[in-house]
């Protein structure tokens, strides 16, 4: 069985399987996951729990052993499986597929990893996860559903914001869900009548937002300049390499240059998922002079290898507001040259 955040709360009121596998790299979503799970546990008289941390290529005897163990008060047990690499070597997909299948009425399997890849997906553990429990995946709140997801954390908290308001604190809060959440009990302490507006926001929230360079790609293809702008200073402020940014940015220009010239043929696989920053992107791509955005990445380029004066992350910026159509400094024909 699949579940997701929001489902798994209404298959808790009604089920508790005997094994839970929570994976994705959101902290706040996959640690309510994990809470919720335990919370059901312990209300049914799951009231032991035990923890084990285990790595690719990590002894699982005592996993093992566990298992196999009375509980020291005969109590039943939540048995914790903390796997950082998401990938429990040969050994571990064995010992886990033969914990899962011996079906202990009195102990409950709770899996953390981060998000699993294609491999990890299909190995025999997962598998074994989805026929005897269920697998709640998590995934990250893109910008698009942002809004939507603190609109409904309000209600939660009995906060009346107005959509300035929510669409301020997304702007602040983009990319790191436990700010957002961070901020929206704050502001239950803050607007003691509940009201949120703008003002309030922008009085007691600082900027928390984190990005990564798939999203900078996907703010210049979607040609949102002022958001691209944005995450570029913000990954240079966390110490994010150069090269890895000007990657992105040379990426999207590549997959807007090959939508543009096959547009018969499939998208690029990277963009499945952001197909309507692309489509956007390819509303303005005959207005780009690519032979620019090439001059203009190639001295990007030069700069961060130190082959050329001047500083790599203002020609990525500039780079940035190119790609969105929103040039800030053209190229002379010096440099075109």
């Amino acid at each position: 069985m699949k579940l997701n955040p929001d489902s798994l709360t209404t298959h808790l009121e009604q089920h508790l399987l005997p094994a839970y596998l929570v994976s994705g790299d959101e902290p706040l979503l996959t640690g309510e996951a994990a809470d919720a799970v335990r919370a059901r546990a312990r209300a049914v008289g799951f009231s032991e729990r035990e923890v084990h941390f285990l790595e690719r290529g990590s002894d699982w005897d005592d996993v093992r052993a566990s298992a196999g163990n009375m509980s020291l008060f005969s109590s039943r047990r939540v048995v914790e499986i903390r796997l950082p690499s998401g990938k429990p070597g040969t050994a571990g997909n064995k010992a886990l597929v033969a914990l899962l299948e011996r079906k202990d009425p009195d102990t409950l399997y709770l899996i953390l990893t981060p998000r699993l890849d294609r491999d990890a997906q299909s190995a025999d553990w997962v598998r074994a996860v989805e026929a005897h429990g269920a697998w709640v995946q998590v995934w990250p709140v893109d910008l698009d559903r942002l809004v939507g997801w603190l609109r409904g954390r309000c209600r939660r908290l009995k906060l009346d914001a107005t959509d300035e308001a929510l669409e301020l604190l997304a702007e602040r809060t983009e990319g790191n869900l436990l700010a957002a959440h961070q901020e929206l009990e704050k502001l239950t302490l803050l607007a003691p009548d509940g009201r949120v507006t703008a003002d309030t926001i922008l009085s007691s929230v600082t900027d928390s937002a984190r990005f990564d360079v798939f999203q900078l790609g996907e703010a210049v293809l979607s040609g949102d300049a002022e958001r691209a702008l944005r995450m570029v200073a913000g990954l240079r402020a966390e110490g994010t390499e150069a090269t890895l940014v000007l990657w992105a940015l040379t990426k999207a220009m590549r997959d807007l240059w090959n939508a543009m010239a096959n547009p018969a043929g499939a998208k690029p696989r990277t963009w499945q998922r952001q197909s309507g920053a692309l489509d956007k992107g390819l509303r303005r791509a005959s207005r780009l002079s690519f032979p620019a955005l090439t001059v203009r990445a190639g001295r990007a380029d030069r700069m961060v290898k130190g082959r050329l004066a001047g500083n790599a992350w203002d020609e990525i910026a500039l780079l940035a507001a190119d790609i969105c159509g929103r040039p800030a400094l053209p190229l002379t024909q010096s440099m075109l040259k």
